[in-house]
Formats: structure tokens, sequence, C-alpha cells
């Protein structure tokens, strides 16, 4: 206890100094840091406490109620904080990286997870290398490299997985007394993205809207703050605005109709390649009740010269675009994950300097870290506000 006593005291301290202080890029990384290493040591003495039994002794049901009731805690939360402790128990390289804070609580669970599905004696076997690619890589990345290679290790096992993620889905609709209406929906990976990506289309369809409507209004650019609704409004909206489509749709209407994109290269060409157009990874079985509904695609990634538009065009456009977008699947700037399909193809040697319109000479940059390039950084810090915020 004279630990913590210290660690409160020394936070008490730190809660007191000027936030700026601390708000450089080495201070924000070792926060960071030793975040994760606490979280480790909570997530062990969680474990340790469930096992003890001591919760029994004020009449709770488990651990997680206890601390949930005592703490005043989303009982999801302390669930994942328990099942993180003990799964540390059987991943000894990935519990000494995340005491190290060299790793997080994401990708301590995503290994949990993959250790599930493939099994103790598998994880073991590959508990180095994947903890050292755990380290070394942005976590989205890291998640779909653990995916294929859990598909990889145990084909029926992922898709098992899948089918349980599936029949898990559910949708919940209930009225207040003050007349408002909640929803609240869990959604497979593909439902999920019907879903998602029709909400986002609608609410920049709004946002683009309400920025012409105030720019009348004011006569200049707008500042976000001065649009008639906020964000959530929008989405808001734009969910009643699917709803009410819905209602008035059509009889010839069309089903909504996934893209699937597999990306493969030469030397993987006969491997289980398989995701999402936004590059959610899927097992295969997963696109079987939709082969008669969505579109697939197929893009060979060579070294080839490949180039569906002149290599002396300006813009890239069509396939040549699209094997783009699904090579680099988001902005390639190191400090960026805007999804590609609302990026711009930049050229690498710039178009001026006598760059070709080449897949070679092609990446992905959203608008702003395209400027950023050309311009250089904006006096003010920032870059105004993205299409549907």
């Amino acid at each position: 206890m004279d630990l913590l006593d210290q660690v409160e005291e020394l936070l008490d301290q730190l809660a007191q100094v000027d936030p700026f202080a601390y708000s450089d890029k080495v201070s924000l990384e070792q926060m960071q840091k030793v975040r994760s290493q606490f979280e480790c040591v909570l997530a062990k003495a969680l474990a340790a406490f469930d096992d003890s039994g001591e919760w029994a002794s004020e009449g709770a049901k488990d651990a997680e109620a206890w601390v949930s009731t005592r703490c005043h805690l989303r009982r999801a939360e302390v669930r994942g904080q328990i099942r993180r402790g003990h799964a540390l128990d059987t991943l000894p390289v990935c519990a000494e990286a995340f005491a190290k804070g060299e790793i997080g609580t994401a990708q301590v669970d995503a290994l949990a997870r993959a250790a599930a599905v493939v099994g103790p004696g598998v994880m073991a076997r590959d508990e180095v290398l994947l903890v050292d690619v755990a380290k070394g890589m942005k976590f989205g990345a890291f998640n779909a490299a653990l995916t294929y290679w859990t598909q990889y290790i145990n084909p029926p096992g992922t898709e098992a997985a899948e089918l349980a993620r599936h029949s898990q889905r559910s949708a919940t609709v209930s009225s207040s007394a003050d007349g408002m209406v909640h929803l609240r929906a869990d959604l497979p990976a593909i439902s999920g993205t019907i879903v998602s990506d029709e909400l986002r289309r609608l609410s920049d369809q709004l946002f683009d809207a309400d920025w012409a409507e105030a720019k009348a209004e004011l006569g200049r650019d707008p500042k976000v703050s001065e649009l008639g609704r906020t964000h959530a409004q929008r989405r808001a909206d734009a969910l009643v605005e699917m709803a009410t489509r819905s209602r008035t749709a059509p009889a010839d209407g069309r089903r909504p109709e996934p893209l699937f994109s597999v990306v493969v290269d030469y030397p993987s060409l006969s491997g289980r390649i398989c995701q999402l157009e936004n590059g959610h990874v899927l097992p295969p079985g997963a696109l079987l009740p939709w082969m008669h509904e969505a579109e697939f695609e197929r893009i060979v990634l060579g070294p080839g010269r490949r180039a569906e538009v002149s290599v002396k065009a300006r813009f890239f456009t069509g396939a040549t675009r699209r094997a783009l977008e699904v090579r680099d699947l988001q902005c390639t700037h190191e400090f960026c994950e805007l999804p590609a399909e609302r990026c711009q193809i930049d050229h690498i040697v710039l178009y001026t300097d006598g760059g070709e319109t080449v897949q070679e000479n092609g990446r992905v940059h959203c608008g702003f870290h395209n400027r950023l390039r050309n311009h250089g950084p904006p006096e003010s810090g920032g870059h105004g506000p993205e299409p549907g915020g």
C-alpha cells in the first residue's frame, strides 16, 4: 500500500501542474507508456482478487459485481479488466511487454482472442514473433495481420468465431417517459459496414447542406460551431432519412451490394486473403451468404507498370485509383488513418516534375496531408473541417 500511496501522491501533484507543461510529444508518449504499465498491474491485481474469493465476504456474486459497485464502474469495463488479467497468466511474453508499456490493452486483448482460437501450444510457439509485430505496427494493421495468422493456423476456428459473432447480432428500440426513442444495435462486420457507410454518406450530404446554408447567411466560410446542426444531430437526422427512404423506396429498388476486395500479390496467389472494401479482414466462409448479391473484385499488385489510364494523365482515375485504394487502404501518412475512399491519390514524384500516373508513383493521401506535402503546415495548426466531421 505504501507504493500505491506514493503513486497517488505523485498523481495529485501532476494534476496540479498546468497541462500545457506535459502536452509535448515526448511527454504524451511517456504518459501513454505509464498508463499501459498501470493497466497491466491493475489487470493482474483484479485477476488475483477474482481468484481469492474475498469478494464473497460481502455477499457479492463475483469479483466483477464487487468491483463495479465499490468503484462505480461499468460491469463490462471491469469484466474486460479481469479477463485481461487472467489472459496474462498464459501469455508471458505479452505480459512482459505490457508491463514495460511497450504494448497497450488493445494489443493484449487481441492476442488473448487469438490464443483462444488457435490454442495455447501454438500461441506459445509464435508469441515472441506476434508481440514483436505488435510493438512495431499501428493497431489496425497489427490486428489485420493477427487475424490472417489465426485464419492460417485454424481455419475452422475462425469460421466458427465469425458465425458466433453473426449470431450475436441484436438491435433494440425503446422509448423513455419523455418520448425519446433510444436505439442500440450490435452488428457483424458486413451488415455493420452497410449501415455505417450509408449513415456516413447521408451525414456528409447534410454537412454540405448545413455548410452552404451557413455560408449564405454569414457571407463567409463558417466555423463548424456556426452550423445549424452538430455532428451527432446530423447523424441522427441521417438515420431518420434512411428509414424514410426505406419506407418510400420504389418497387424496383436494389438491395445493398457490399464490395469484397480479394487482394493478392503473386507469391501469395494461392493464399487465404479476403477483406471488405474498408479493409476489415474476413474468413472466406463469411462471403458465402453474399455470393449472389455482393460484388467481387480481383486486383493483382505486382512489379509491372500496370496503367489503366495514360501515364501522362494529370489525375489517378478508374482502375488505377481503385488498385491504389485497395493497396494502401488509408492515408499513408504516419499520423493519419482516414479511409482511402475519402482520400486523394498523390504523385510520389510530383506530376510537375515529370512524375508518371502509374501505381508505382502513386499513394493515398488525405486532402490535409496532400496539401501539407505541397504547401507546408498551415499557420493556424489546423486544416479546417473534413466533410461530414
